[in-house]
Parts: C-alpha cells; sequence; structure tokens
C-alpha cells in the first residue's frame, strides 16, 4: 500500500537556515519582556543565546554534534536510573554539552541575569557564582545582592543536595552531571520568573566545575523532588507547568514555558504520571504501543513494561534530542518504518541507521501511552539535509553502553506540542499546537 503524501519539504534541521535568516534581516527581538507567569524558551543555537556556535556547522557535523550530546545525556539518565553516579566519557566533537532549551530567569536584589537550561530530569537549580574554577564567564555575583544568603548544616535543604559536606558553617555538595562534576554552596536569594518573584529560592552556588556538560549560566530543575523549582514554588505554580518547544526549523527558535494553572490548555489528552520511588524526579509515563502509520508494531510487551526495581519504562525529558527506544522495540518500529516507505534504498549516518538520498512518503508515527495517543507527522520524525538531500529518521536505539532499559521520548518529537506536567493530578497532557 504506498501512502499518498506529499515528498516532504526539506527539513532545516541545520544551522544553515539559522544564518541565512539572519543575513536576511529576520533577527528576532531578544529581550522582548515576559508576561505573566510565562517565560520564553530558546533554543542553545537561537541567535537570541550567546551559546551558539560562532562557526557555522555542516549539517553532517551538527547532526553528529546532537547526536554526541545525547550520549552523554543518555548516559546520564542511565545514572539516574541505576541510582549510581556515572561519569562517562565526553566525545571531543561537542561545542556544548548542556540541555537543548534555555530561559531567561534573574536572580538577587538587584537583579542579575542568568540564562539558565531548562531540564525536566534534574530537581535543584545551580548557577556559577563569582570565584567559580572552571565556569564561563557570565556568572552570579552573590556580593552584589542584598537578599543573598549561604545555608548552614543545620537547615533542612541541607539533607536533600547529594552529598553534604560541612565545611565551616555552610552547607556544600558535590554532584556529577553528564560528563561533568560540580562543587556548590547551598544558597538562598530572589529568583524572578517572567513577572514572578520568588523570595528565598534555594539553589547551588557553583564554586569548581570540570569537564563540559555543565550548562553554563547554570541550571533550573523542573524535576518532581523536593529542592525542584515545583516543589519550592508549590503555592505559587501549583506544582503545574507546560513547555511548547519551538521546530529546529523556525528562525527565531523560540517557544514558551508556562508556570501554573492558570493559561493552560482545557482541551488537551492525558496519560498518568507513574512513580518510582528510587528516581522520585523522572517523569515515567506507560508507553503501551507504537504504531507505524495504521498499523501496531509487533513490541515485546518487556521492552516497554514500566518496572521501579530496575528503573525501566518511558520517560519524557527535555533535554535528549532524539527518542530513543530499547533495542527490541527500535528494531520493530525501524523495520516497519522501512517496509511502510518501500524499495528507496537505505544509509546510515552518524547513529541514524535509517536515511534516505530520494524523497520519500514519509508514514505518520504514534506514540500509543494508557488514555492518549500522540501521533508524530513529518516534521517530527525526520531530519533533512539542506545541502545533500539526505532524509533521515530521526530516533535510535538506546546505546549498548549505557543501562539501555529506559525509552526516551525526546525534544525534536515534542517540538511544536503543548506539554502539560500537572504533578498534583499525577498525569502529562500533549496538545498539537505552533510554538514560535
Amino acid at each position: 500500500m504506498t501512502s499518498s503524501l506529499p515528498p516532504l519539504p526539506p527539513l532545516f534541521f541545520s544551522l544553515a537556515f539559522l544564518f541565512l535568516s539572519l543575513a536576511q534581516g529576520l533577527i528576532p527581538k531578544c529581550d522582548t519582556p515576559e508576561h505573566g507567569s510565562t517565560l520564553r524558551v530558546l533554543h542553545v543555537y537561537s541567535p537570541c543565546s550567546p551559546f551558539r556556535p560562532s562557526e557555522p556547522l555542516s549539517w553532517e557535523e551538527s547532526v553528529l554534534q546532537m547526536q554526541a550530546k545525547d550520549q552523554a545525556r543518555l548516559q546520564f539518565l542511565s545514572s539516574l536510573v541505576a541510582g549510581k553516579s556515572v561519569v562517562p566519557i565526553a566525545s571531543g566533537r561537542q561545542v556544548i554539552q548542556s540541555p537543548t532549551y534555555i530561559v531567561r530567569a534573574t536572580i538577587g536584589t538587584p537583579p542579575q541575569t542568568m540564562l539558565m537550561a531548562m531540564d525536566t530530569s534534574n530537581d535543584a537549580a545551580w548557577i556559577p557564582c563569582t570565584g567559580c574554577v572552571g565556569c564561563s564567564s557570565a556568572v552570579f555575583d552573590p556580593v552584589k545582592s542584598t537578599t543573598f544568603k549561604t545555608l548552614n548544616c543545620q537547615a533542612a535543604q541541607c539533607k536533600q543536595v547529594p552529598n553534604p559536606t560541612c565545611g565551616g558553617s555552610s552547607c556544600s555538595f558535590n554532584m556529577t552531571y553528564g560528563s561533568s562534576s560540580i562543587a556548590a554552596n547551598l544558597s538562598q536569594d530572589t529568583v524572578k520568573l517572567a513577572t514572578d518573584d520568588v523570595p528565598g529560592y534555594t539553589f547551588g552556588c557553583i564554586q569548581k566545575s570540570t569537564g563540559s556538560s555543565v550548562p553554563p549560566q547554570g541550571l533550573l530543575g523542573l524535576g518532581r523532588g523536593p529542592l525542584s523549582l515545583l516543589s519550592q514554588t508549590q503555592n505559587l505554580y501549583q506544582s503545574t507547568f507546560s513547555y511548547c518547544l519551538p521546530s529546529f526549523k523556525s528562525p527565531n527558535f523560540s517557544g514558551s514555558l508556562r508556570l501554573g494553572p492558570i493559561g493552560q490548555p482545557k482541551r488537551i489528552k492525558y496519560t498518568q504520571l507513574l512513580r518510582n520511588p528510587r528516581r522520585s524526579s523522572l517523569y515515567y509515563v506507560n508507553l503501551i504501543a507504537i504504531r507505524v502509520g495504521r498499523r501496531v508494531v509487533d513490541i515485546p510487551p518487556s521492552a516497554l513494561a514500566f518496572n521501579p526495581v530496575t528503573g525501566a519504562g518511558t520517560i519524557f525529558d527535555s533535554g535528549v534530542v532524539f527518542t530513543r527506544l530499547v533495542q527490541p522495540a527500535y528494531i520493530a518500529v525501524r523495520d516497519a518504518y522501512r517496509k511502510r516507505v518501500g524499495n528507496a534504498t537505505v544509509s546510515s549516518l552518524g547513529g541514524f541507521d535509517t536515511c534516505y538520498s530520494v524523497p520519500i512518503a514519509s508514514p505518520t508515527i504514534t506514540f500509543m501511552f494508557t488514555g492518549m495517543n500522540v501521533t508524530l507527522p513529518p516534521d517530527n520524525l525526520l531530519i533533512h539535509s539542506t545541502a545533500g538531500g539526505i532524509t533521515c529518521l530521526a530516533m535510535a536505539a538506546a546505546p549498548d553502553n549505557v543501562n539501555s532499559i529506559l525509552n526516551v521520548i525526546a525534544n525534536m518529537q515534542q517540538q511544536n506540542h503543548r506539554v502539560l506536567f500537572d504533578v498534583p493530578n499525577s498525569r502529562l497532557g500533549v496538545a498539537r499546537e505552533l510554538c514560535t
């Protein structure tokens, strides 16, 4: 049966489109004021991001770089699932390994602006502070803030950070993140998100950083643990937030992070959030089947099953770029996809093993969760080179060298959808939305 879909429009995954946009004067307004409890979400390669590469990369180079970044991210997630601190070996190809999307926050009195990476699989916020060894040049200066204070060892929060230590009276902690490690002092100050002031916000003031995974201006943890944004702003935001991640195609790469129940979509389908007591911050959901076109793929149930003891199952994550499925699930989906596309010759690029050098009519792929189906159009499934005419299915098997028991629904597959995290009602919702 052949699909009647039209040939794919080029998906300008590479940075070429970005630099073309800049050349044509489509420079976005980078300092537009934010309203209410909605923050602007920027891709790290956005024209408004100071972290974009100074030299445009070729399409192949940018794909390989994002894949390398994903490997480190997957190892970080696997170490969380395994309950071990694993420091993976980073690839030398990478310019930046931090999560893909950033938001603007101000910290202190008077406010100092920081661009913080958004991470749904992490809890604590942390930012580089003055005097930090191994940090980027953009740091927060506690001395300039009249509302800053360090927390002592008696503070309840000192028991909630990983590996706390007490030097003098202040509480410090050490943690690994991707291929990096950080040492930070537990601190408090006023954080402003859009127009909302959050006084006495607890975060790590980084004193030392090694490796290349630490987001240059800090991290905002959107997980479910005790020191996350949700836990610290429970009265303000009722542990509810949503984001819409912009597509790689959009010239200004700008989406939104909406905090609190106000203004969230009314027409949205939900699936239940599952609790893993050993890894309480991760957003597990029950993926029950996957459809390619109209046909449900034959996947061994064990490949999708949730197991809180081993950490197996499926999570939504804002930091991994390309969806990873455990090997038996991926092979079944890939084979069904190739069969549906037909006789075109398949090649590989980096970690992608289903690439075509001719235009293809792509079937949709539907993730079937308890209570909710999410059908992905070609824009969420395919990366398409601007020059060489190569199109690849933007998914892969979970890498062999990590604890490969986790299916990760990644940010490319979430783009141009509103993803709503409603923790009090223990549910996650997805609705189509053009984010840009």
